[in-house]
C-alpha cells in the first residue's frame, strides 16, 4: 500500500500525455489518498433537485466512510447532513430515497426536525439538552436543479461555478422536472478509469452503436477552446440557440474541474433516441426548439450530464474500492409530462441503458488489463483524447499540491 511520498513520487515521474501507472489505479493507499483528498473535499454532485419533491422527501449517499443524508425541510430549504445518530450512531435513513415527517431513529427513535434539531429523545437524564445534540450538517447549494454537497469544513469557493450553472440550466427547466426512471450500476473499475472513459469518444464508433446514431465522435465536437473557438458547425449551432435564449458557448473553471458547452446531435436529430426524435413529447422548461442539440455539463470528481430539449440525464460516479465505483444515472422529463402518453420509458432510456452497460464492460476489461504486470502506462492521442489528458492533469496536480509536505511552522 503506497504512502503520500510514494504517491507524489509515482505523480512526479509521470510522463506527460501518457496514462498513469498500474498502481495508481488499483492500489489501497491511492484510493485512501483519492478519498481523503478529493472526495471528501470537493462539491459533489448529489441529486436533482426534482428527486425532493415535497417537506420530507430524503436522498442518502455513500461517500467513502460517511453515509450521507439529504432532506427537503418545511421551509423549502434542501440540507444535508451526516446521516448518523447523536445518541449511539445508528444510521437513520436507510434506503436510497424516500419520505417521512421527521427523522426517527430505528434504534431508540430519538427524532430529529427536518432542519436537523433534535426535538425528541426519551428517558433522557436531567440536564440533558437535546439542542447540543442535532444532527451534524454537511455543506449542501442547490443550483438550477442540481444539489451538490461538500464533507470538508471549509469547503471551495461555490459561487463561479453557481453563476454559470445557474444561468446555462435555467431555460432546461428542471426545477419543474421529475424524475422518470432511475438506475445504479457498479462498475469494476477504479474511479479514474470510469472518468476516463467518459472524457473521450475515441472509443465510440466501437463500443456505442446506439449513442452513435445521435451523438459525434467526431474530435471536433468537443474540442473547445473558448468561447468562440469551436468546429464551424458548433459555432453555427450556438449562434442559433443563443438568439433564442439559449446560454450555449463554451465556458469553464481556469483548471477545467467544470466545463458548460451546448453541441449540437447528428443530423438535427432532436434527441438521445433510435430514431433520433424526440423522447418526450413536452419541451423541458423554456426550452424554444427540440432540436436544441446537448447541453454538456461534467464537474470533477463526480459528474457529467447531459440537459436536452426534452428530457435531461444526470450521472454521478462514487467511487466503492480501489477497483469499484457506482455509477447512478437519472432520466428528467417535465413534470407534466405523463408516462404512456407524452413519452415511454422504454424509448427515453434505452440508448443510455445501453450505452452505460457498454461502457461498464469497457471499464472492466481496462482495468482488468491494467492489473497485469505486463501494464505500463501508453500515450494519449492529443487528437481525440485531449478531454482524458485534461482530466488526468487536474488530477495529478491537485493531489500532488495536496498530498506536499507543509513546512512546519516556526516556533515564536
Amino acid at each position: 500500500m503506497l504512502n503520500s511520498s510514494e504517491i507524489l513520487a509515482r505523480l512526479a515521474a509521470r510522463r506527460p500525455n501518457f496514462s498513469l501507472e498500474r498502481d495508481l489505479y488499483c492500489d489501497e493507499g491511492v484510493y485512501q489518498a483519492d478519498i481523503d483528498n478529493i472526495f471528501y473535499k470537493e462539491w459533489l454532485f448529489a441529486v436533482p433537485t426534482a428527486e425532493l419533491v415535497k417537506t420530507g422527501s430524503y436522498a442518502t449517499m455513500q461517500v467513502g466512510a460517511y453515509p450521507v443524508l439529504i432532506v427537503k425541510g418545511a421551509d423549502g430549504a434542501i440540507r444535508a447532513f451526516h446521516n448518523v445518530c447523536r445518541h449511539r450512531g445508528q444510521k437513520l435513513c436507510q434506503k436510497d430515497a424516500g419520505s417521512a415527517p421527521k427523522i426517527v431513529c430505528p434504534y431508540h427513535q430519538w427524532t430529529y426536525e427536518l432542519d436537523g434539531r433534535l426535538i425528541y429523545a426519551k428517558d433522557m437524564h436531567e440536564g440533558f439538552e437535546p439542542a447540543k445534540f442535532g444532527l451534524k450538517p454537511v455543506a449542501c447549494r442547490e443550483v438550477g436543479g442540481l444539489v451538490f454537497v461538500c464533507l470538508s469544513d471549509t469547503p471551495p469557493d461555490f459561487a463561479p461555478m453557481e453563476a454559470k450553472l445557474s444561468q446555462y440550466l435555467a431555460p432546461a427547466g428542471l426545477m419543474d422536472a421529475k424524475v422518470a426512471y432511475s438506475s445504479t450500476i457498479v462498475e469494476n473499475g477504479n474511479w479514474k478509469l470510469v472518468m476516463e472513459n467518459n472524457r473521450e469518444c475515441y472509443h465510440c464508433g466501437g463500443s456505442h452503436p446506439s449513442l452513435c446514431r445521435t451523438y459525434s465522435d467526431s474530435p471536433t465536437m468537443t474540442a473547445m477552446d473558448g468561447p468562440d473557438s469551436a468546429a464551424p458547425e458548433i459555432l453555427d449551432h450556438w449562434k442559433r440557440c443563443e438568439a433564442a435564449g439559449l446560454p450555449s458557448r463554451f465556458t469553464n473553471d481556469p483548471k477545467m474541474q467544470w466545463r458548460l458547452a451546448r453541441i449540437p446531435l447528428l443530423n438535427n436529430a432532436e434527441s438521445y433516441t433510435m430514431s433520433t426524435k424526440r423522447a418526450v413529447s413536452k419541451l423541458m422548461g423554456q426550452m424554444p426548439f427540440f432540436d436544441a442539440g446537448s447541453l454538456l455539463f461534467y464537474h470533477y470528481p463526480n459528474t457529467w450530464n447531459h440537459f436536452l430539449a426534452d428530457h435531461a440525464i444526470v450521472f454521478r460516479v462514487l467511487p466503492l474500492t480501489p477497483t469499484t465505483t457506482q455509477v447512478t444515472t437519472k432520466w428528467l422529463v417535465p413534470r407534466d409530462a405523463v408516462e404512456g402518453v407524452d413519452y415511454d420509458v422504454e424509448k427515453l432510456t434505452e440508448v443510455w441503458l445501453a450505452t452505460n452497460d457498454e461502457d461498464r464492460r469497457v471499464v472492466e476489461e481496462n482495468q482488468k488489463g491494467i492489473l497485469s504486470p505486463a501494464y505500463e502506462p501508453g500515450p494519449y492521442s492529443t487528437v481525440v483524447e485531449e478531454g482524458v489528458i485534461q482530466f488526468v492533469d487536474w488530477y495529478c496536480d491537485l493531489m500532488s499540491d495536496r498530498l506536499a509536505p507543509r513546512p512546519a511552522m516556526a516556533a515564536e
